[in-house]
């Protein structure tokens, strides 16, 4: 969604920024204050949690189909199968906005304003409207595009997919594809799922469409080339509001 780590421009001072890298999982993260001991604790736990459940269970890291939940998997292995169901895809499509939330959540606990982006995927938490500028890679839209997000719909996930930009696997051509959802693993299954559908400018309508048709998205917004496509509770607004 954005240029990496440009996050700074948005919060300026308001927010304390910090990354935290452990293993394939590199997090920007801003709050209200450092928190970034306590930051690392909740990733690696995060991460223990899932890749036990690999270890366990290999399909759960290789499958692109849906897999089934279990009274007895974690919690973060479980969001992120119920996203992939929802999504209809494997739950890995759903890895970084699981531990965003994940991370998020736990740090809510501790700071009235939260945000956490893992490779584009956004959990955030504010008190007051925000304007989010979307990144598309060489589209001509690409940093002109954004959305007002109100105050009273944080906590929310905002993951965006792209088969242009990146190095997350996605079999669509879309320069960007955002997804708007209160429970941020869904929303990154659903942009992974909906960016596949992507070809060409023709099938934005069908993208937004199937977004839109899986119960708990909010909104989507699409960008391929010169063409955008928008649908959902959200309103578009300039980047020069951003703030």
């Amino acid at each position: 969604m954005y240029r990496k780590r440009s996050y700074r421009n948005l919060f300026g001072n308001e927010l304390v920024m910090f990354n935290i890298c452990v293993g394939e999982t590199d997090l920007m993260i801003g709050c209200d204050s450092d928190l970034s001991s306590a930051a690392l604790r909740y990733v690696r736990r995060a991460r223990s949690d899932i890749n036990r459940h690999i270890d366990i269970y290999p399909e759960f890291k290789t499958s692109l189909a849906p897999l089934k939940v279990s009274g007895g998997y974690p919690d973060i292995v479980n969001n992120m199968i119920l996203a992939g169901i929802s999504a209809k895809t494997g739950p890995m499509a759903a890895v970084a906005g699981a531990v965003a939330e994940y991370t998020g959540k736990k740090l809510l606990e501790h700071s009235k304003q939260v945000f956490v982006e893992n490779g584009g995927d956004i959990f955030f938490a504010s008190d007051k409207d925000r304007i989010i500028g979307i990144y598309a890679g060489k589209s001509v839209l690409s940093n002109k595009i954004a959305v007002k997000i109100r105050c009273d719909m944080f906590p929310l996930g905002i993951c965006t997919s792209s088969g242009t930009v990146g190095h997350s696997y996605s079999m669509g051509n879309a320069d960007s594809i955002t997804v708007f959802s209160k429970n941020t693993a869904l929303a990154d299954a659903v942009a992974t799922a909906a960016g596949n559908i992507v070809q060409s400018h023709e099938d934005i309508k069908k993208a937004l469409g199937f977004a839109m048709g899986i119960e708990g998205i909010l909104g989507v917004v699409t960008i391929i080339g010169d063409k955008l496509g928008a649908m959902g509770d959200i309103e578009l607004a300039s980047p020069a509001e951003q703030g």
